[in-house]
């Protein structure tokens, strides 16, 4: 048992080593499509009926800004107050809009190619709770939870952007709130960031900060590396005054936009899903119209976030398979469109890291990812229907997103994989198994991947090691990143300037930085 143990543990420090990225088994982009929920003629029924929804409903409470850019380019504005958009004017959009859309990370290694079926998974949510799993309670969030679960999301390889995650209970001025929400997202991570804003003044400050980080204006224009997250309607088929404004400001200030549509079924969205699906897409298209009246090219993503009513109760279900379908759907037809395009998936409606939660956050993101969605949100550490947020989860889900992207991936056949070679070399050589091949070691780390905190210890090693449990070595990771992790891309000279003219909520020291 002692060498087996000791072969073991020294095969498992070998996984656990570094991998150069040409070397990992998954990566950012992996390429989707294979699962198709519609078939053809149903894509085709879906659409016609989004074009329909925009022809004839049109959208409620449009801005005098929005009607007077989508009229002029031949949107008509009825004696019913609704704006509807003809399906040349939609059409002219979509030729007009950019489609290789790149979301750039602070840091370039962490760019993102939002083409074709290339995936990709974020967080994202507005959490009004965390989590805590060690008192098994929930507490209100805080703006050091914000960046701690950045720091931690900095850390996690198959989380590849960081949206917000909460809402910071501790900040009651809502400017004050959005402005530190995007300060400390930006401190904690350099991969690309997520976040919305309550009001338009806020995003005016806000980008005033994000020119100072970039390093001036024209730089920030080149490499936006902050994404607004903009609900500019309220379904069903009403745009929302505030929202509209902030598209606005973001596309003529560079910022790429997610317009997002996110009604729930059986309540703001048809309870048929193939409705669902229609809203939605008819929601964020009338969107596109508008970012690209504004500045044809603008970059967006086409944020189609149905959700589910558990109809029983009328509450949202995040969990259930129906959201699967449903963003699966919505995937499918954005790779239809050839439109950048972002679902929302993998919150549970469990209350913390378990079976539940587990099971709901598996069986939704793979779906969504096979489907080939370019941005899968919500895809870690949210629970209770996205009412809170754990910063363990994020590491566990880090798991499940790494599986995800492995059947994403799918399986190469080449004349090498298929192994001819080697099979008739064990056969014929009277070898009997595959262990020591030569191709067997090449691949081990290249065509698998290895669970960090799941256990594949047998009951005998599992006892061996006092039994450990996956959410207590989560915690003590977690425990240890908070520690020790404090990234330091934004130079002291930059923060220091932020904080001359924005009042910044947490002290320098909760960066790691001394005063």
């Amino acid at each position: 048992m002692a060498r087996r143990s000791g072969g073991r543990q020294a095969k498992l420090a070998l996984r656990k080593a570094a991998l150069a990225d040409d070397m990992k088994p998954v990566h950012a982009g992996e390429t989707g499509g294979q699962y198709q929920p519609l078939s053809d003629s149903d894509v085709k029924a879906v659409d016609d009926t989004v074009f329909k929804i925009l022809d004839e409903v049109g959208f409620a409470q449009a801005t005098q800004h929005c009607i007077e850019a989508c009229t002029a380019i031949g949107a008509i504005y009825g004696p019913d107050e609704r704006l509807r958009f003809p399906p040349a004017v939609v059409e002219d959009a979509m030729n007009k809009c950019c489609r290789n859309l790149t979301l750039h990370g602070q840091d370039p290694k962490h760019d993102l190619q939002l083409t074709g079926q290339k995936v990709h998974f974020s967080t994202a949510g507005a959490a009004v709770m965390i989590a805590d799993p060690i008192k098994n309670e929930y507490r209100e969030s805080t703006a050091q939870d914000l960046y701690d679960m950045a720091r931690i999301a900095d850390q996690c390889d198959n989380i590849h952007m960081f949206q917000r995650m909460c809402v910071l209970r501790d900040i009651t001025d809502n400017h004050a709130m959005d402005i530190n929400t995007i300060y400390n997202a930006v401190m904690g991570t350099t991969k690309h960031i997520g976040s919305s804003w309550a009001e338009v003044h806020h995003l005016e400050d806000s980008l005033k900060m994000l020119h100072i980080i970039a390093g001036g204006e024209d730089k920030w224009r080149e490499r936006p590396f902050v994404s607004i997250s903009c609900c500019h309607v309220v379904p069903p088929m009403k745009f929302t005054e505030e929202a509209l404004g902030c598209i606005k400001v973001a596309v003529e200030g560079g910022m790429p936009v997610l317009l997002l549509s996110a009604g729930q079924s059986g309540a703001t969205s048809p309870a048929c899903l193939a409705g669902a699906v229609a809203q939605a897409w008819a929601e964020c298209l009338g969107g596109l119209v508008y970012v690209n009246a504004i500045k044809p090219g603008a970059p967006a993503i086409l944020g189609t976030w149905p959700f589910v009513s558990d109809l029983r109760t009328g509450a949202m279900s995040g969990g259930s398979p129906e959201q699967a379908i449903l963003s699966s759907a919505c995937a499918q037809m954005g790779n239809h469109y050839d439109l950048p395009t972002g679902t929302a998936c993998g919150m549970s409606d469990s209350k913390f890291p378990d079976f539940q939660g587990g099971a709901e956050r598996a069986y939704t993101t793979a779906c969504a990812a096979i489907s080939g969605a370019n941005l899968i949100y919500e895809a870690a550490g949210m629970y209770a229907s996205l009412l809170s947020a754990c910063p363990e989860s994020l590491l566990i889900d880090n798991d499940i997103l790494g599986a995800a992207l492995r059947i994403t991936r799918g399986i190469e056949v080449t004349e090498e994989t298929l192994s001819f070679e080697v099979l008739k070399d064990v056969c014929l050589g009277n070898k009997g198994h595959y262990l020591g091949a030569g191709q067997t070691l090449e691949v081990m780390q290249t065509e698998y991947i290895y669970p960090e905190f799941g256990d594949r210890l047998s009951p005998n090693e599992w006892a061996e090691q006092n039994k450990p449990v996956l959410l207590d070595k989560a915690i003590a990771r977690k425990n240890e990143i908070l520690g020790s992790y404090h990234p330091a891309h934004i130079s002291d000279e930059v923060d220091r300037a932020i904080r001359e003219q924005f009042s910044i909520f947490l002290p320098r020291e909760a960066f790691g930085r001394s005063e």
